[in-house]
């Protein structure tokens, strides 16, 4: 049974929220304010974390950042409908995925069992390192070496990144690491893929002959650089 944690001030959507979850199997714990959420997540291994972005005494970005100082826990933001510069600013910091409020109660079933199929393919896609370069991934752990340097990413992050590795030197369409990597369909003026993108380039050192890593054809899609 997956663990959810369920960070939201609106108690009322809260236990309507919990029920839902339960109801399709899932264990959920509640946090009402940023702080308790923030400890919570830090105490105990959740398996997703569902976060609002207004929250009272620690707003949620700054939970986010608490949380991934520590822990690359999946984390799903609620966020405002219409308040686009709060999902981009949530993925930069290292969001999974976001949806905006009010949302429909499948929708939200649907991106949940996405993160959470993504976090389990990943640690199942291969029990042993994979050496790609100067670059050495660790499927069931999630961590990617760079010359023996950890470097932490999130499950999406890690998930993008096996993505493009499996088609070294080959276009890989926008539309298909949506589907592969998100979870869903690529929609029009979606910048998720490309904020993931951004901060799995940030994370990675250069290379030592200063090629680029990753190539982008603006309106297509993304070719990894052997």
């Amino acid at each position: 049974m997956n663990r959810i944690l369920l960070i939201d001030d609106d108690a009322g959507l809260s236990e309507l929220l919990t029920q839902l979850l339960e109801m399709e199997g899932f264990a959920v714990s509640q946090a009402y304010d940023g702080q308790e959420g923030l400890t919570k997540a830090l105490q105990t291994d959740f398996d997703l974390i569902l976060l609002d972005v207004m929250l009272p005494q620690l707003g949620g970005f700054e939970v986010l950042k608490g949380i991934r100082k520590r822990k690359q826990t999946p984390i799903l933001m609620l966020t405002a409908r219409g308040d686009e510069i709060d999902r981009v600013i949530g993925l930069e910091i290292g969001a999974d995925d976001y949806l905006p409020k009010p949302f429909n109660d499948r929708e939200l079933i649907a991106r949940i069992r996405a993160i959470l199929r993504r976090a389990s393919n990943a640690e199942q896609s291969a029990n042993d390192a994979i050496q790609v370069g100067d670059l050495r991934l660790d499927p069931k752990r999630q961590e990617v070496y760079c010359n023996e340097q950890l470097i932490i990413l999130t499950s999406t992050e890690f998930s993008l990144l096996l993505n493009l590795l499996a088609n070294s030197g080959e276009l890989v369409t926008k539309e298909s690491l949506s589907e592969s990597v998100l979870g869903k369909k690529l929609m029009p003026f979606d910048r998720s893929l490309d904020m993931h993108l951004s901060n799995l380039r940030k994370k990675l050192p250069e290379r030592k002959d200063g090629r680029t890593r990753v190539k982008t054809l603006r309106g297509k899609g993304y070719i990894w650089i052997p």
